[in-house]
Formats: C-alpha cells, sequence, structure tokens
C-alpha cells in the first residue's frame, strides 16, 4: 500500500527565506510519496515553482533552492491514485486566472473527481493533467471569480466529496483547508520568524519548530503578513480520521489528531497479546511498521523481542522481476534473516497488516528456510475487506485476500501456524479516538462518503450544514 502524499505551508514574518524549510519538511515527508517532489514560493511580486519526478534530493540541489525566492510556499510530495506517474501531474500545480495565479497542493482522493471535471470541460476549462487537484484548482479560480476568498473556499467545499487536506498560495497568501471529515491528517506549528503547516508533525520537528494543534476539521487558516486567521467553515458533529496512518503510514514519531503514532501501534501491540496470545521463544517484527507493534507485544508478552529480519533501505520501488526465481531473489535483496535470531526457534511475527497475502507468504517461507520451527503471525489491523476511495492506493477487492477468505483460509494461504489479527474494538481502543471519529472503510466496508456500490456509514453531508 502507498500513501498518495504529503503537503507542506511556510509562512514568515519577514523576507526570510521559505524554500529551504520547505525542502527539509519535504524531506521529513517523503515516507508519504516518492513519485515526484515539488515546491512554489511568492515574493510578493513573482511566483517561483520547481518540480519533478523522483525523491526529494533528487529533484532539488543548493543552487534550486537558493533561486526559489519567496516568503511565502507550499511543497508536495506525490504518491499517484487518482492520476498516473508522470511530470504533468506533480504538485504544486499552478493555475492562471484574471485575478492572480494559484499554486494548490493536495493530500487526499476525490471520489466525484470524474463528474466535476467532466462539468468543468463542457464550461471550457482546459486541463493538462489527469489529477484530481488540478479539478480542485479549477473550481476554486471558478468560485474566486465571484466571491471573496472565504465565500469561495466554503462553496468549493460544498463541491468537493472525498478527503483533501489543502495547501494553496492565492497569490502571497497561504490557505490551508482541511476536508469537514477530516480524513486526511494536517497540523499547525510555529517556527522562527513564522508558521508551518504540515502533513505530520514530524516535519514540524526538523524545523525545530512548536506544534500548536491539527487543523480542524472543516477549517481554513489564512496566513498573511506574520500572522493567521481560522475560520471554521464547515463543523459536523463526527470526524472520520484515516485509521491507517496510525496502522501503516504516519511516522510513528508524528503526533495525529492528538495520539502520538508510536504509543497508538505500542497499545495495538499489547492488546494483541490479550486477543491473540502465542506460546514463543521470540517476538520478531515486520520491519519498519511493524516494529513498534512488536516490542508493545514483547513488553506485555514477556516474551523476548529480537529481530528475525534486517531490511535493505536502499532498495528502489521498481524492480524487475521476470521469474519466480527473480521475484524470491527480490524479497531476499529487500529482507533477509537473522538465522541464528530464527532457527529452531517458536516465533511471534508482527506486521501491519495483509493485502493480498503474497508478500506475507514469501516472508515466511524465507524464515522457515532459515529453520524458524513454527511461526505465528500477529496483525496489527483487522483484516482488509474493502478497498479506499479516500487517498489510499490499495488493493482492488478482488486482490484482497481477507475479502474472500476467512482467518484459517489466510492462515494457510500466508503458511503460518497461526494467524491472529488485532479486532476492531481492540484497534479503537488503541487508538484513543471514538469509533464514529474514524475512517475505517477498508476494514468494515462502510465508507463515511456517499461512493457508487459501496455503503455509506453516516448520512450523506447536506449543503446546509456549510
Amino acid at each position: 500500500m502507498h500513501e498518495e502524499c504529503g503537503v507542506v505551508g511556510v509562512s514568515f514574518k519577514d523576507e526570510a527565506p521559505a524554500a529551504l524549510s520547505i525542502y527539509y519538511a519535504l524531506y521529513a515527508l517523503q515516507h508519504r510519496g516518492q513519485e515526484s517532489a515539488g515546491i512554489t514560493v511568492h515574493d510578493g511580486t513573482q511566483v517561483r515553482t520547481l518540480k519533478g519526478m523522483g525523491l526529494v534530493p533528487d529533484v532539488f540541489n543548493r543552487s534550486d533552492i537558493q533561486k526559489l525566492k519567496g516568503y511565502v510556499g507550499i511543497g508536495h510530495v506525490r504518491y499517484s491514485t487518482t492520476g498516473g506517474s508522470k511530470i504533468e501531474n506533480c504538485q504544486p500545480l499552478l493555475v492562471s486566472s484574471k485575478s492572480g495565479t494559484i499554486a494548490i497542493a493536495h493530500n487526499g482522493n476525490l471520489v466525484n473527481s470524474k463528474e466535476l471535471r467532466d462539468e468543468l470541460e463542457k464550461e471550457g476549462r482546459i486541463f493538462l493533467s489527469d489529477s484530481d487537484t488540478e479539478v480542485i484548482a479549477h473550481l476554486l479560480v471558478k468560485k474566486l471569480m465571484h466571491s471573496d476568498l472565504e465565500e469561495g473556499v466554503r462553496e468549493l467545499m460544498k463541491r468537493l466529496v472525498g478527503s483533501y487536506s489543502l495547501a494553496i498560495l492565492v497569490d502571497n497568501k497561504l490557505v490551508i483547508v482541511r476536508d469537514p471529515l477530516g480524513i486526511k491528517p494536517l497540523c499547525l506549528g510555529q517556527i522562527d520568524n513564522g508558521y508551518i503547516v504540515a502533513s505530520e508533525s514530524a516535519a514540524i520537528d526538523i524545523l525545530n519548530g512548536h506544534l500548536i494543534r491539527d487543523v480542524a476539521p472543516g477549517e481554513m487558516l489564512v496566513f498573511s503578513n506574520g500572522t493567521y486567521e481560522s475560520k471554521q467553515l464547515v463543523k459536523l458533529k463526527n470526524s472520520a480520521h484515516c485509521v491507517f496512518e496510525y496502522i501503516y503510514f504516519a511516522r510513528p514519531d508524528s503526533i495525529i489528531d492528538g495520539e502520538l503514532v508510536y504509543g497508538v501501534r505500542m497499545r495495538i501491540g499489547e492488546n494483541l497479546v490479550d486477543e491473540h496470545p502465542a506460546d514463543a521463544d521470540i517476538v520478531s517484527p515486520v520491519p519498519d511498521s511493524g516494529i513498534t507493534s512488536a516490542i508493545g507485544f514483547a513488553k506485555k508478552s514477556g516474551i523476548d523481542y529480537r529481530e528475525g529480519l534486517m531490511k535493505n533501505r536502499y532498495i528502489g520501488r521498481t524492480f524487475i522481476m521476470p521469474g519466480q526465481d527473480m521475484r524470491e531473489t527480490a524479497v531476499r535483496l529487500k529482507l533477509n534473516t537473522i538465522k541464528p535470531n530464527i532457527e529452531g526457534k517458536s516465533v511471534v511475527l508482527v506486521d501491519d497488516s495483509i493485502v493480498r497475502g503474497t508478500t506475507s507468504r514469501r516472508i515466511i517461507d524465507l524464515m522457515r528456510k532459515s529453520g524458524a520451527k513454527e511461526i505465528h503471525i500477529r496483525i496489527a489491523s483487522p483484516p482488509i475487506i474493502s478497498p479506499c476511495y479516500l487517498g489510499i492506493d490499495m488493493a482492488t477487492r478482488e486482490e484482497l485476500v481477507a475479502a474472500h477468505k476467512a482467518i484459517k483460509g489466510v492462515e494457510a494461504v500466508i503458511n503460518a501456524d497461526s494467524l491472529g489479527y488485532i479486532s476492531i474494538n481492540g484497534l479503537v481502543k488503541s487508538v484513543g479516538i471514538p469509533l464514529d471519529d474514524l475512517c475505517l472503510g477498508c476494514l468494515t466496508g462502510l465508507y463515511p462518503v456517499e461512493i457508487p456500490g459501496e455503503q455509506c456509514s453516516r448520512r450523506q453531508l447536506k449543503l446546509s450544514e456549510f
């Protein structure tokens, strides 16, 4: 699975350069997207932008950052969900209009992107990309032709269905918007000479900043002249924070919607012991996302924590695997066993999730070949039974192994001696956020917004609520 992207917005009080701070913040969010990166800044007169395919250090060098002169700006790292992996879909995305230039960076996914695009194309608007971000940009330009900024954004939010955390430059104003359900994370921090808004608090920490708070669902922040204004444009009874941020996507050192991700994953491991205890010699994680939950499992169970797998962190995402032998070699390139730690031992292997089951099977087979006596799999998420439409590049329902097999069936597919998933109740307890304020669509098949062909867990939002 892959997260779609991470966004950053920076606004300084004086003429301090914003680009370098955005660069470092994007580096801290690199895990959220590795396909492309971009920075757009404004100096009060001119907008400057640079973006390209690849990792943050591949796209920018020292000279590039020095040329990006401006005291306010936005940044983006991307992994594609809506829209393919190509330069046209790199963000921030710029749109010019009679009233000026708008640059926009978006984390999330619109469910009604196609309908909105069709409507705009019938009006004669021309699209240069196939991302839903350009749909948002065109809609915002259209609304601002007849409204001030606050009313324009309010009208925009009435049209968007799905998840969106937005960092927008409207000339030299930084505008931040989070969708009314708060599906994707977004937080506000203070740094020297100004403010930063980012997908995760770890980006604020990198800049030696202070986390102020999360941006509220339905909130708009407008930064100008060293200060900011907050407008609560939409206020709903419940939110729908993506639970997979806590299970897998976010950095463990980030605080998201008031909860430290590391603490959540520790509690997941501890609750897994209560729900699925195991008689084993060691507890071992599938690195990296299974590490913290494995520590929690070991601490609660009293079983020794010991790494049985070592990850090669220098493997690229693209790898040619023409045959079965090469596919197995690819697994060994990414993960190698520490044979003396697992040989002859019964192992509790903790992972974040099971999607198709193929990777789990290869890892278990690899550990058995290295002499593991028993392998008991413990999973830090409930079974994934439905696809995600709100910003995660996840498998289709047909590909999801848990959508078609009971737990014993999945256990057989991955060749485990036992398999235990955290329950939904155990997960919610671990996260520390009420069930009604979480998006669990991929785990329950009930989604927080209306999606054609799927069930909605709550009533559809009415325009009167805006």
